[in-house]
């Protein structure tokens, strides 16, 4: 019910899917560009109306009473980036312990303008063996474009490339450059 309600709304709303859904039972899902509060909204609605369970990581401010009962309850854990909590080997562990396992992530990790990404969606899918999953917040057209399912190489500058080009015509709410690739040092 909440699913068909979800969906309604969706494209009440006029959105729309673009793309072919994946069908992995198990990857790392990057949304971008994460522009503003509204790109949360728009992903669990758009979520929901595809039945799908998709957690998520968010700063451990949002799982804060009043509403952090909720923030968990729709598949979200709380990240303390003021700490080096080895977030990467916590979600490797996680992908091998369960045969389901779908993890979404904004790479900017802030809704600000940033000069690179931070890389820990392709270190989490390098190490965990599951491919990455691109999708885009395309306000301009109101739809969710789906990319198609990118396993990692271990070569990052080959398959960030293939990242970056799916981003390049998404335009987010508040538009803004897809940035240039580079590892931060």
């Amino acid at each position: 019910m909440l699913t068909r309600f979800s969906f309604w709304l969706f494209h009440q709303l006029g959105w729309s899917f673009k793309g072919t859904r994946p069908t992995a039972k198990k990857y790392v899902m990057i949304a971008a560009p994460h522009t503003s509060n509204w790109d949360f909204v728009i992903g669990i609605l758009a979520r929901t109306a595809l039945g799908e369970k998709i957690h998520f990581l968010g700063k451990h401010t949002l799982f804060i009473p009043p509403w952090g009962w909720l923030f968990r309850a729709i598949g979200g854990s709380p990240v303390d980036r003021r700490k080096n909590n080895n977030l990467v080997d916590t979600a490797v562990t996680i992908f091998n312990q369960r045969d389901e396992y779908k993890l979404a992530l904004a790479p900017e990790g802030t809704r600000k303008a940033v000069t690179h990404w931070k890389m820990g969606f392709y270190r989490i899918a390098h190490k965990a063996n599951v491919p990455i999953v691109c999708i885009g917040f395309d306000f301009e057209n109101k739809k969710i474009v789906f990319a198609d399912a990118i396993q990692t190489t271990g070569n990052i500058e080959r398959d960030m490339s293939m990242v970056y080009a799916f981003y390049q015509n998404i335009k987010g709410r508040h538009p803004k450059d897809i940035p240039e690739f580079h590892i931060k040092k």
